[in-house]
């Protein structure tokens, strides 16, 4: 296995095989002054216009939500990304990240801005013609029109393929006759514009810009949901609907590499929309805990909510680390592929489509540690938290969702393996001499001498030791099961898991490495201890999964030699993670806010 650092920009998964350098990773701490201040933009705009009248939202008061967007626009946070000559800002990548964070903790409105600003204005805007982008973009941008997506149908979600509409063309070939219907579809109530993918002949399957008015059209009652209940989802109905020829997106039979590619995006926009709501979470966790007393003294003050406090920190921090580090990976390769000459749509799409391997890590983490942060701002409030007067029940509510949508988490999890894999047997990722090396060293006898130490070296060990034991796992259930392994869905989900938290904890290590360096250990005693905390757990979930997926595969002796190899490579000296939990949960508590 490879552990040389490296100083060009790292492929999709191949941290997987190299060691990245600390101080050319880039992390929130390097965000210039412009990115802060749309930041601060985003949380004034929401804690001025959005939280004053989220009940209001979750009620569905007519015209309320279009009229916030509307608000949103005029800001120009509806087209981050959206080139200046289309109305937009023209921001980098890692800016309209930031925006989809800022914009987060908005409860219904982040789940409408977030689909109008992503899946309903992207499609046009990089496979779009001159055109349509002119007619839809530039109005898209600034709110004028609303924006709607049209994929899941009642009988294919994560199968999109498997869509049941159709489109045929009209005798006089002006028109696409579309038929069929669309469910769960996010600011359908209100949009004005939707890219809706029907099949043409029965097999071509084709994106359409539809506009609300379309003949034939027509939309359904909006869903009582368990959540985000301020946010428009109907059913859209198609019975002979007069799409004009004009208004088919990209290629006839390409549809799927817009529904694919603007996914990628999803994902990772999914991810820094859930920090986001995640930091707001916290932040009123922390403030209650202060205020509330029992037994004579603030809850703040017991050692099992400090615990509670510091984890929802520590998994939050984590998610922004390794956001920030993909998202600037996103806006390199963006840069690079345009200076090649690539033109503006196929350049980011290309740079999401590398990375897509970790914006599917980034969707399962991120969502997952939303559930885990709002689940426990609950348990914190106690029986105040089942209380519609509290906003962490609304949270805890709408958080839900977001393991379901942009590609549910299992899917998300067999796909990261499935594109590592993909990518090894293409010869676009060496996983074969990396793990190749790790079984000789399996068969060689461990070294026990201290080697050299420096700042954060134990650390460092530690990733490359538990890359080295998804190399072996995976490695072997490849050679073990070949072909087969596609039908063994626990077993992969199991080395997901291990990817994921590998990704996240090394992207978490370097994050304090580089700030460390810059300000010195002590002044980030705070951040030290929450990743030292991060990679204590995730090395246990390391070997819980790395154990599961052996024992489900391995015959003969074959179990005893690797998880003998498993126990090395997760071995870790002794680590007090209650006072280190204690130092984080202090420090959140003297702030009164989530900031470190």
């Amino acid at each position: 296995m490879s552990t040389t650092t490296t100083g060009s920009l790292l492929k999709g998964g191949e941290w997987l095989i190299k060691q990245s350098n600390a101080f050319e990773t880039f992390t929130p701490e390097d965000f210039t002054e412009e990115q802060l201040m749309v930041r601060d933009m985003c949380n004034q705009f929401l804690r001025a216009e959005v939280l004053p009248v989220i009940e209001r939202i979750d009620k569905m008061e007519p015209g309320l939500m279009p009229s916030l967007m509307d608000k949103a626009g005029s800001q120009g946070l509806l087209g981050a990304s959206v080139p200046e000559e289309l109305n937009g800002l023209g921001k980098d990548f890692v800016t309209s990240t930031l925006v989809s964070e800022g914009l987060g903790g908005g409860y219904s409105f982040s789940v409408a801005m977030s689909a109008h600003a992503g899946i309903g204005t992207l499609p046009i805007l990089y496979f779009g013609t001159e055109e349509q982008k002119k007619k839809y973009v530039s109005k898209l941008a600034t709110g004028a029109w609303k924006g709607s997506y049209g994929l899941t149908e009642p009988g294919s979600g994560s199968d999109a393929l498997g869509a049941k509409t159709t489109a045929t063309l009209s005798a006089d070939g002006k028109f696409y006759l579309l038929n069929g219907q669309k469910c769960w579809i996010t600011n359908g109530g209100f949009a004005d514009v939707y890219t809706v993918f029907a099949k043409i002949d029965g097999d071509k399957f084709t994106a359409f810009i539809v506009e609300r008015g379309f003949e034939g059209f027509t939309q359904g009652p909006e869903e009582h949901k368990m959540g985000i209940k301020g946010s428009s989802t109907v059913q859209l109905y198609f019975q002979d609907c007069k799409v004009p020829v004009e208004n088919v997106l990209g290629e006839v039979g390409k549809g799927h590499i817009i529904a694919f590619n603007i996914l990628n995006i999803g994902r990772l926009k999914l991810a820094a929309a859930a920090i986001g709501g995640a930091k707001l979470a916290l932040t009123e966790t922390i403030q209650y805990a202060k205020t509330r007393e029992q037994f004579k003294t603030p809850i703040a003050n017991f050692g099992a909510i400090k615990h509670k406090l510091a984890e929802m920190a520590i998994k939050i921090y984590a998610d922004e680390s390794a956001l920030y580090r993909t998202a600037k990976w996103i806006d390199e390769k963006e840069a690079e592929l345009l200076a090649s000459g690539k033109p503006f749509n196929e350049a980011l799409l290309g740079a999401a489509e590398e990375y897509a391997i970790e914006c599917a890590i980034l969707k399962v983490h991120g969502s997952e540690a939303l559930d885990f942060v709002v689940d426990e701002g609950v348990q914190v409030h106690g029986g105040n938290g089942y209380s519609d007067e509290y906003n962490i029940s609304r949270a805890y509510r709408d958080s839900r969702i977001n393991r379901i949508y942009e590609g549910t988490n299992e899917i998300n999890r067999l796909l990261t393996v499935d594109m590592m894999l993909k990518r090894a047997m293409k010869g676009k990722l060496d996983l074969m001499g990396p793990a190749m090396s790790v079984q000789k060293e399996l068969m060689s006898i461990p070294e026990f001498g201290d080697g050299e130490e420096g700042s954060f070296s134990k650390e460092q060990k530690i990733i490359v030791n538990m890359k080295k034991c998804i190399l072996m796992v995976a490695g072997a259930a490849v050679q073990k099961l070949m072909n087969n392994l596609t039908n063994e869905q626990e077993i992969i989900m199991n080395i997901a898991d291990m990817a994921i938290e590998t990704f996240v904890a090394e992207s978490f290590l370097l994050r304090v490495m580089k700030a460390a360096d810059k300000n010195g250990e002590e002044s980030n005693k705070v951040q030290v201890a929450m990743m030292q905390c991060y990679l204590n757990d995730a090395v246990d979930t390391i070997a819980k999964c790395g154990k599961e997926a052996i024992n489900a595969f391995a015959e003969g002796d074959e179990p005893k030699m690797m998880l003998l190899g498993l126990k090395r490579f997760t071995k870790t000296e002794p680590f007090n993670s209650k006072d280190a939990r204690r130092l984080i949960a202090d420090k959140l508590i003297e702030e009164n806010i989530y900031r470190l």
